[in-house]
Parts: C-alpha cells; structure tokens; sequence
C-alpha cells in the first residue's frame, strides 16, 4: 500500500518514496494550449500550489529527460507528453519565510532569495557566472539573463516563481506603509519585475506564477504586465485541491472498506470541502466545490494511523496561517467589519463585487476585504449573480476559526479572559447529563459585562452567534447553526463527536427581547414560538436520529436568560 505525501511538496521525491499522487497533470497540457505564455494562478494557502510547481519543474527541465518515464509515466501527461516537455532551463524562486520585522529585512531576504536561486540555476545549467551578493536584486537577475543569452544562443529559460505574494501579505495585514514602499514605483520588488518583464524579450520564453492575493499585482504589474490571470477560469476551477471522487480515489488506495468511506466522507466533505474560485459558472455550484487537499491528507493520514477519525480536525501548522485573519480584518477600520463577522459566523451571506486587484495605494472598504477574504480562502462564492457574488464561509473548520476571533474580539470588550471558561467541567454537563447550565452561565457573563452601548445593537442573531462561538470552543461536539431540519433553520444543534448513543445532543431556539418593549406576554409569546419550532424539528427524520437528545428554548431580555426545556 503506497503512503500518503503529506508535507511532501516536491514532485521527484512523492514519485521515489512511492506515494499516492492524485494525478493534476493534465492541466499541463490545458496551460500549453492557452495562447498566453506567462501565467499567474492563485489559490488560498495550502492548496498544493508548491507541489504543483514541483511538477511543471520535473516535466519541463532540459536535465530530466532521462528520468521522464520515471517521473510521469503512469500520470496523464506521460501517456499524452507534450512536444515541450523537458525542453527549458528552469529558473525557479520561492518568496516564502521571508522576514517582514523590518522593510530593510525584507528587501534583504529577497535579495537573498533571488541570490540563491540564481546561484542554483547557474550550478545546475553549467554557466559561467558570478553571483554578486553586494548587488540588488534586479541587478542580479538583469546580469542573469544576459548571460545566458550569450553562454547558451538559442534556449529558452521557464521561470517559475512560488508564493510571489507571501512577504506582501505579511506586510499588508500588519505593515501597511512597508508594503506600499517594496511595491510602490521606485520600490525594489517592481523593479525586479520590471527586468523579468525584459527577460522575456530575449532568453524566458515561458512564465508560471503563482500565490494567494492579487495584492501586488497593480503595483507591479506597471512594470510587469504581461501575465494572464487564470485565477477565476472556470476550466482551471479544479487545477489544485481535490474533488470529490478524488477524495475516494486516496481512500480505495488507503484499502479503506467502502462501508467505512460513507462514515468519512461527510466528516470530512463538512470540514475541508466547499470552496469555489470561478464566478464564471452558469449553473449548479455544487459540482464545482473544491476541497482543501492538504487539509484532507491530514485527516485521512491520522485516520490511517490510528483508524479513527482524529479529534483534532486541522494542522496546527494550518491553522497558524489561517488565524492571520485578524491582521485582514483591521485593515477596514472603517466599516462595520465585526457586523459582517457576526453575519459570516452566523452562516449568513454577505454580498459583494471581486475586486480583481489591489494595488499600493489601496484603500480598503467593505468589497475590498471582501475579496481579499476570497482569496485568502477565507470566503467561498456561495452565489453568483449579475454583477455580485454573495460568499459564505467555506465549511466547518474555517467557520471555527472566524467564530474564535469573534469570542477573543468579544472576550476584550467584556473583559473576560476566555482561556478560563471551564470547558471540562461544561463538556461533562452537556455529554452526560444534557444539561446546559454551565454553558449558559458562560453566556450570561458576557452579556452582563458588555458595556450598555453594546446593547444597541443586540438581537436574537448576537446572542445565537456568541453562543455558538462559546460552544465551538469545546471541541466534543460538532456544533450547527442554522441548519436545515424540515424545510427550516434550527438555531443551534449541539452532536456528539463520539459516543452517540451514549451522549446527549442538545437544541437550542434562541429568541430575544429588548429590555424595554418587555412584557410578561410578549415573553409567553416568544416562548410558544420556540417551542412550536423546536417540537417541528423534533418531529423530523434528521433530529430523529439523534438517540439522546434534550432541548431548550432561550429567551434573552439583556442579560438575563429564560430557559425552558421542551
């Protein structure tokens, strides 16, 4: 049985150690026959875009010819090769784990990246050169070019450049004036862009880039403005990450039963499917959903080391990058950004154009960060319109991680410390008794520490989102909002991760009342309300299902919670 390649982004390496490799390459041939030659694609972080790079190098590397059967023999280019392949001298770069503390750093780890990669190329491909460190980076590459167009008349260099944007986003979220300087016109990574733009009048035929954002490509592109952006291309929708029946395809090959694939799939379809980057589709989304592929070679790696579904259903290392969110988010200081939070953690959609780049002197509004959370991964369409796109966000895991920064956002404005809420003791009352009061004191803290001119915005949606953050950081149990249960939405349904029969699900109507419109009726009202639609979606198939399940309608007047179990 071949091993999974997670962590594993170099292509020749995957091949020798024998790994599984969902077989992405014939997207090669799909690039060759677009009539443009340099090509910029991006996808949100962990989406093999490294790994794909990997594979153009070993299919169009001069040096590799004698390995190609090796390489690529059972994958779709190898049985279907192009005239081009292994026919470039390959310069390559890769722009991540380039230090931001600084611009002066910044600029030096480019350099310094460029250097290296330069000295690579010039080892590999026998040319006489000099990598001069002392000079700046374009320099470097400008002196390149030149002489291989000398020491090699008549070939042709393909250059590939990773994560082109990774230092920019780093600069974006958090050092806006340093990023507006490196990209800005007489900043040096435009300069540099401007000599590979130049490269391509003589000796660099072919030119494949890839990143997150558009973010520098105003700003660069005034000096380099050759590439064509694939990014939204419908026929390039699923060029990285995985599909469906790419998902079956690594577990038939991990020889796990079919019996036991039915359990999977939906796990981990609601954790790491959903995303769609093409708002050029006319009909059903559905089809065209993507899952995050480093994501799910995680979870089926963990299941196949200890043949169960792992409590820990993303990456630390993943995640670490995806929490980079709140440097996004603070860069709308300007609008409602914690009202459009609430609506993305509420399953909510929230509307807007693509902004199709962003240049230096970018002014951020709500589109603006709308996209850029597109982009980023963060944010999926959900809906295309005329001119607008409504977005959600993708699936579970990226849910969680906006509704933790909504409690830590939360958390500072009541002056509570979250990291103190006893979620043992709460998990303990919910799983084995279906009680919810501790969760619910929880809840009745922060109400009561927010300050009065939080109230002014509070209804039924904040309190049903603050709950949910609460209970997401649990961790025992799959937790939904707005859910769909006979035709209509639940509020919030609490689902044992193990242990089903044995453990209580919970269900929860949220109903609220402001302090002052309340009245005895108005409270018996809202009441009946909860209880008619609790006994509803009791009544249907899906609650059915749930052996132990207790529920409970909420009513909130300010800070104070009636609860009633139906």
């Amino acid at each position: 049985m071949r091993k999974l390649p997670n962590g594993i982004s170099n292509y020749e390496e995957l091949v020798e150690d024998n790994c599984l490799y969902v077989d992405k390459t014939m997207y090669i041939k799909k690039l060759e026959n677009l009539e443009d030659k340099r090509i910029m694609f991006l996808r949100p972080r962990k989406f093999g875009k490294t790994l794909f790079t990997s594979v153009l190098e070993n299919y169009y590397d001069i040096l590799k010819a004698d390995k190609f059967e090796k390489l690529f023999g059972n994958t779709d280019i190898g049985k279907n090769p192009t005239a081009n392949k292994n026919k470039y001298h390959i310069l390559r770069f890769n722009f991540s784990g380039i230090s931001t503390i600084t611009e002066a750093e910044t600029i030096e780890g480019f350099k310094r990246e460029v250097a290296s990669s330069v000295d690579v190329f010039v080892k590999k491909y026998g040319l006489d050169f000099y990598v001069n460190i002392n000079d700046e980076a374009e320099y470097i590459l400008d002196n390149l070019f030149k002489a291989f167009y000398i020491q090699k008349a008549g070939e042709k260099i393909y250059v590939i450049i990773d994560e082109y944007d990774h230092f920019a986003n780093e600069l974006l979220g958090f050092e806006t004036e340093k990023f507006k300087n490196l990209v800005s016109k007489n900043g040096k990574v435009r300069k540099w862009y401007e000599i590979l733009k130049k490269g391509t009048e003589t000796v660099v035929e072919r030119i494949f880039i890839t990143g997150v954002a558009p973010i520098t490509l105003d700003s660069t592109t005034s000096g380099f403005n050759i590439a064509r952006d694939i990014t939204k291309d419908l026929e390039f929708n699923d060029m990285l990450g995985f599909c469906e029946k790419d998902v079956v395809y690594l577990m038939d090959e991990l020889q796990i039963p079919k019996e036991k694939q039915k359990e999977l799939l939906p796990v981990i379809k609601e954790n790491y499917d959903g995303y769609v980057f093409s708002d050029l589709i006319d009909d059903d989304l559905t089809s065209y959903k993507i899952y995050n592929s480093n994501m799910t070679l995680y979870f089926l790696s963990r299941y196949n080391q200890f043949e169960k579904i792992p409590k820990t259903l993303i990456d630390t290392n993943i995640i670490s990058d995806y929490r980079k969110i709140e440097g996004f988010m603070n860069l709308c200081n300007d609008i409602g950004k914690i009202d459009l939070l609430q609506k993305i953690v509420a399953g909510e959609y929230v509307e807007s154009e693509i902004t199709e780049k962003f240049n230096s002197e970018i002014s951020f509004g709500e589109k603006e960060l709308i996209s850029l959370l597109f982009y980023l991964g963060y944010l999926t369409i959900a809906n295309i319109g005329f001119s607008k796109c409504k977005f959600k966000a993708p699936n579970d895991v990226i849910r969680k991680i906006y509704s933790d920064y909504f409690l830590t956002y939360i958390s500072k404005r009541a002056e509570i410390n979250e990291e103190k809420i006893d979620t043992e003791a709460i998990n303990f009352e919910i799983l084995e008794t279906g009680n919810i009061t501790k969760i619910l004191g929880v809840l009745g803290t922060y109400l009561t520490n927010l300050s009065n001119r939080d109230y002014q915005n509070f209804d039924e949606k904040y309190i049903k989102v603050l709950f949910y953050s609460i209970a997401k950081t649990l961790g025992t149990m799959l937790v939904k909002s707005e859910l769909e249960v006979g035709g209509e939405y639940s509020d919030i349904l609490m689902i044992p991760k193990e242990k089903l029969t044995e453990r209580y699900g919970i269900l929860i109507e949220f109903k609220y009342i402001k302090k002052e419109k309340y009245t005895e009726e108005l409270l018996k009202e809202k009441q009946a309300e909860a209880r008619k639609q609790l006994q509803k979606y009791k009544s249907t198939e899906e609650i059915k299902m749930i052996p132990k399940l207790r529920s409970y309608s909420i009513v909130a007047i300010k800070d104070k919670l009636i609860v009633e179990e139906i």
